[in-house]
């Protein structure tokens, strides 16, 4: 970094620093004790920041949170090094390899943050983001810093959808008030002449509420769409399908590699509506939430929401990432075991085999799914709302159909969900070794009989890894983990194949490679082998979940004592019968101990 950059920092913050046992000292007794020196990238902006190799994920945060033009952190919020999220709390910096210079990228969720658009009565327009937790007047000391008109706060007369704004007012009651994702603003003096009509404030915005939305192996995986490579490009773009005649600069359409896939009426209709909301002027609304670029696509009337679009270029670390986030240099995603600019087809893999009750799950059976992920396809899309940071090209990513919900399940306590729903999610997400499973991508809605909640999975794009290294399951410290499979999803538990799954992804067109297979057919005999010996979904999922960063778990010991067991050059199926040897004495281990 050139000093250049460097006289453009903020000073470092002169706190106390935080130990494991709890003692602090002043800065400069710190520096006896080896203290390192990082940036934290938030907003485009680097701020330094003076920690200790022992210090935990947990304790930076507190860092952060202490530090005066930081935003204060919550548990919705990531931190990611060198492409790799620091997603563990109790684990030390050391062991993520954080060392002197580093920069650690801070994510933040739009639950937390609020984009504020501003407009001038001079005509002048910009845009900046603030913490929900903040009031008007604050959002007028950032007005004053960037416009030099306005450098008054006391002269500022801010309104919203002809509403005059108060200071004390929160931004976050305003947002609810208005259901706004972006908050659009009209600023002008507050003793000038100012003209009525249009002039006051003239916006017309496409608006979410936050609360209603949540969020995005090997060289040969999904080899049919691998875009990395210009003949395998070619060969899935031959193959679409378009469904209208198409602008210059206007495309959506599905990708199908196997002509034998119809697709279902509710995925045409997504993808039709998709089309017509872009096609009548509707910009894609790109959330604030997640790592990567996902956008919200609108209908024609620009009222409702029906798709969400994940490109697999702003994925994150990918080129045209719009987080900031650093380009992998290895090409390995956030989560161990998986590759960016993958993470779309894992999405539409999911819904694949989130197979209904009756049978398999084909693209053209509207029939939902026991886990109720929802409908997913491959497209093709262009429009000049992506994130293009070169030419003006086509992006292809999931589309994914919008699901009307009441908030996520990181808004209200888990003892509220039904033991079922939570079941059929941990099913999922087993089966899958999914690497990121948390609150924030659950969301819940509500069955219009009875008004009971209905929990919905979302963001597939770190499951299927090539390893077990990253598997985190939240809903493993929820009560309805502890508690026992019912008779309908143990059934539907033992109906599982692996192999038919493998062959179920091959007819759509896309081949695993051998590491993302084995995990695939290793979860699932985890699965039903557990359930086999009355195991809850606690006791299979903690198998799966590492305890500390650098502690492998069962399943990876297990993995690892077969690998030991046969000689190389053993057959695939020799090595998962010696997987299945292993399991067993390990689970009959596990059993007794308990008994």
């Amino acid at each position: 970094m050139s000093s250049a950059g460097l006289s453009t920092l903020s000073p470092v913050p002169r706190e106390p620093l935080f130990f494991p046992n709890g003692f602090h000292t002043p800065l400069h007794l710190a520096l006896d004790y080896e203290s390192i020196f990082i940036y934290l990238s938030f907003s485009g902006s680097l701020t330094p920041m003076c920690v200790l190799p022992c210090d935990t994920i947990e304790s930076v945060k507190l860092k952060i949170k202490k530090s005066e033009g930081l935003p204060s952190l919550t548990n919705k919020q990531k931190l990611v090094c060198r492409g790799r999220e620091l997603s563990r709390s109790n684990s030390l910096l050391k062991d993520y390899g954080v060392t002197e210079g580093n920069v650690l990228h801070l994510v933040m969720r739009l639950s937390d943050l609020q984009t504020i658009n501003v407009r001038t009565s001079c005509g002048k327009e910009f845009t900046f983001q603030v913490e929900r937790c903040r009031d008007v007047g604050y959002v007028k000391q950032q007005i004053a810093k960037k416009e030099k008109q306005f450098a008054d706060p006391e002269q500022q007369e801010v309104v919203c959808n002809g509403e005059q704004l108060e200071d004390q007012w929160l931004i976050d009651d305003i947002c609810t008030k208005h259901n706004n994702v972006v908050l659009h603003l009209f600023v002008r003096e507050k003793y000038a002449e100012v003209k009525t009509g249009m002039d006051e404030l003239s916006i017309v915005t496409t608006e979410l509420n936050d609360r209603k939305n949540n969020d995005v192996g090997g060289d040969s995986y999904w080899r049919k769409f691998d875009v990395n490579k210009d003949t395998r490009e070619h060969e899935a773009v031959e193959q679409v399908v378009p469904i209208k005649p198409l602008d210059s600069d206007l495309l959506l359409e599905p990708i199908i590699v196997n002509p034998k896939v119809e697709l279902a009426s509710e995925i045409w209709n997504m993808i039709h509506s998709s089309y017509d909301g872009l096609d009548s002027g509707h910009y894609p609304i790109r959330s604030a939430e997640g790592t990567g670029g996902a956008y919200f696509m609108l209908d024609s009337t620009g009222q409702k929401y029906v798709s969400v679009f994940k490109p697999i270029d702003e994925e994150p670390m990918a080129v045209n990432n719009p987080r900031g986030l650093p380009l992998s240099l290895d090409g390995e995603g956030l989560k161990k075991g998986t590759r960016v600019g993958q993470g779309a087809f894992r999405e539409v893999a999911a819904y694949i085999l989130d197979h209904p009750i009756s049978g398999h799950r084909s693209l053209f059976s509207d029939e939902k799914g026991f886990a109720g992920v929802p409908p997913t396809v491959m497209v093709k899309c262009l429009h000049k709302g992506f994130n293009h940071s070169g030419d003006f090209t086509a992006k292809i990513g999931s589309l994914q159909m919008f699901m009307e919900n009441s908030g996520s399940c990181e808004d209200m306590g888990p003892g509220a969900f039904p033991v079922n729903e939570v079941h059929k999610i941990t099913v999922l997400d087993m089966r899958l070794a999914n690497a990121d499973r948390h609150a924030g991508n659950i969301l819940i809605s509500k069955e219009e009989e009875n008004g009971q909640a209905v929990l919905i999975p979302i963001d597939h794009g770190y499951c299927l890894p090539t390893s077990f290294e990253d598997c985190t399951f939240e809903w493993l410290y929820w009560p309805q983990a502890r508690q026992h499979y019912s008779a309908e999803t143990i059934d539907y538990i033992k109906s599982l194949d692996a192999e038919e799954d493998i062959a179920l992804l091959q007819f759509h067109g896309w081949d695993l490679p051998v590491e993302c297979t084995r995990t695939l057919q290793i979860s699932t005999m985890l699965l039903k082998k557990g359930v086999d010996r009355g195991m809850t979904p606690f006791a299979i999922g903690s198998l799966m979940c590492r305890e500390s960063l650098n502690k492998d778990s069962v399943i990876e010991g297990i993995v690892q004592e077969a690998l030991d067991s046969v000689l190389p050059g053993t057959s695939e199926a020799t090595f998962l019968d010696a997987v299945s040897y292993v399991m067993d004495q390990r689970l009959d281990e596990i059993a007794n101990s308990i008994s």
